[in-house]
C-alpha cells in the first residue's frame, strides 16, 4: 500500500507542478472545488460564426456514397450571411430520425462552406434554448451576475443544461462567486446535497456555496457528509470542508487537522484536507490564522507518503521558520525516495535561513548538476 501511495503522490505532484506552471504563466484561474471541466454553450456561442436550432429529417446516402441529413432551421440563435433566407441546411452526417431537436454550432469556411463542429441534442420540453438565450443576454454583466443566473439551472432536469451551468462555475475564479453566494437560498443547496441522485462531483461546489449562505444547521450537514465520505474512503470532501470552515471555523479546523494528521485515514481524504488548507491560505486567510495553517502543513511531514506535498506548500507560502523541520527529513528513514529529496532541495534553494544556505552548498559540492537542474526548474516556475 505504501508503494502504491508513493506512486500516486509522485504522479499527482507532477500534475500539480505542471498545472501550477501553466497557471502562473497564463494567469488562468478556476473554481477550486469543481471537477467537471469542459466547453460551455456561451463560450461556444462566442466562438461560433453561426448557431442554429432545429430538427433533422431525411438521412440518406448521396450520389457519392456519403451520408447527408437535412437540418430544418427553426430558429437562428446567431446569424450569418451563409444561411440568409435559408430554412434547410444539409449536414454531411448520418443522423437517424429522432423526436429530439438540436442546437448546432458552426464555423463558416472559405466559399461559405458551413462546418457544424458541435451539436447538442435537445429533448422535448427542454429549457436549453431559453437557458442559452438568457445567458447570452447577460454575457456583458459581471461574473457574479452571470453565475447567479447559472445557479438557477444547476439542478435542471435536462442534463445538458445542468452540466453547462455547472461548467460556468467550474471555469470561474472563486472570487467571482464569493460575494454572490452570500445571497443564495441555503435550503435549496442543502436539499441538493441531501439528494442521493446528486452526482458526487458536484458536492465540492455545493458545499462551498452553502458555506457562504448557510446556518449552523447546515454546518452539521456538511460535517456529517465529510464523516460519511471518510468512512467510505472517498475524497470528495474539500468543498464540503471549506463550507464547514466558513460556517464554524473554530469547530471545523480541529476536525480537519484530526483527519489530516491521521496516517490511518485514507490518503485521498487527507489529500483533500491538504487542498482545503491551500484554499484557506490563498483565498480565505480570514478564517484560520496563518500560524495554525502552517502547523497543519507540518502535520503531514510525519507521513512519508505525503511529506513532499507539505514541503512544497511550505515553500510556496514562504514558511521559512519551518526550515529546520524540513531539512531534518533529508536522508531520514522512509524519506530517501528521489521526489522527497528534490522537494526538500527546492525548499532549501528558496529559504533565506542560514541552515538552508549551508545545505544547498553541501549538496552543490556533492552533485552540482542535480542542484543546477532543480534550480532551473524553479526559475521556470516563477516566470
Amino acid at each position: 500500500m505504501a508503494a502504491r501511495r508513493t506512486h500516486l503522490t509522485t504522479m499527482v505532484l507532477g500534475l500539480l507542478g505542471l498545472a501550477a506552471f501553466i497557471s502562473t504563466a497564463n494567469a488562468v484561474f478556476c473554481c477550486p472545488f469543481c471537477d467537471e471541466k469542459g466547453p460551455t454553450l456561451v463560450g461556444d456561442f462566442g466562438m461560433a460564426a453561426l448557431v442554429l436550432f432545429g430538427h433533422v429529417e431525411n438521412n440518406r446516402l448521396d450520389s457519392n456514397g456519403d451520408f447527408t441529413t437535412d437540418f430544418i432551421i427553426e430558429k437562428v440563435i446567431k446569424s450569418h450571411d451563409a444561411v440568409k433566407d435559408k430554412t434547410l441546411l444539409k449536414l454531411r452526417r448520418n443522423i437517424p430520425p429522432t423526436k429530439s431537436k438540436f442546437l448546432i454550432f458552426c464555423d463558416v469556411l472559405k466559399g461559405g462552406v458551413i462546418d457544424d463542429y458541435r451539436g447538442v441534442e435537445v429533448a422535448a420540453g427542454s429549457d436549453m434554448v431559453k437557458y442559452l438565450q438568457g445567458a447570452i443576454s447577460i454575457k456583458e454583466k459581471t461574473p457574479g451576475e452571470r453565475l447567479r443566473y447559472s445557479f438557477d439551472f444547476l439542478n435542471d432536469t435536462e442534463f445538458e443544461v445542468a452540466i453547462d451551468a455547472y461548467r460556468e462555475f467550474a471555469k470561474a475564479d472563486y472570487k467571482d462567486y464569493q460575494t454572490m453566494a452570500k445571497n443564495l437560498p441555503p435550503d435549496v443547496i442543502a436539499k441538493w446535497l441531501s439528494d442521493p441522485k446528486t452526482p458526487v462531483f458536484r458536492y465540492g461546489l455545493y458545499g462551498s456555496l452553502l458555506g457562504h449562505c448557510g446556518t449552523p444547521e447546515h454546518a452539521k450537514l456538511l460535517r456529517s457528509m465529510v464523516e460519511d465520505a471518510v468512512k467510505r474512503k472517498t475524497s470528495t470532501i474539500d468543498g464540503l470542508l471549506a463550507g464547514y470552515l466558513m460556517l464554524q471555523p473554530k469547530e471545523a479546523w480541529p476536525f480537519l487537522t484530526n483527519i489530516l494528521g491521521d496516517p490511518k485515514i485514507d490518503f485521498g481524504a487527507r489529500y483533500a484536507c491538504l487542498r482545503t488548507v491551500s484554499f484557506l491560505w490563498e483565498q480565505r486567510p480570514d478564517l484560520v490564522d496563518k500560524k495554525d495553517l502552517t502547523a497543519g502543513l507540518l502535520l503531514i511531514l510525519d507521513q512519508p507518503e505525503m511529506a513532499d506535498f507539505g514541503v512544497d506548500y511550505l515553500r510556496k507560502y514562504k514558511c521559512w521558520e519551518t526550515t529546520g523541520q524540513v531539512l531534518d527529513l533529508f536522508g531520514k528513514q522512509g524519506y530517501q525516495i528521489p521526489i522527497i529529496k528534490r522537494t526538500i532541495l527546492r525548499f532549501a534553494l528558496r529559504s533565506p535561513e542560514a541552515r538552508a544556505v549551508a545545505f544547498v552548498e553541501q549538496q552543490r559540492k556533492r552533485d552540482p548538476e542535480w542542484v543546477k537542474d532543480i534550480d532551473e526548474l524553479l526559475k521556470q516556475e516563477r516566470q
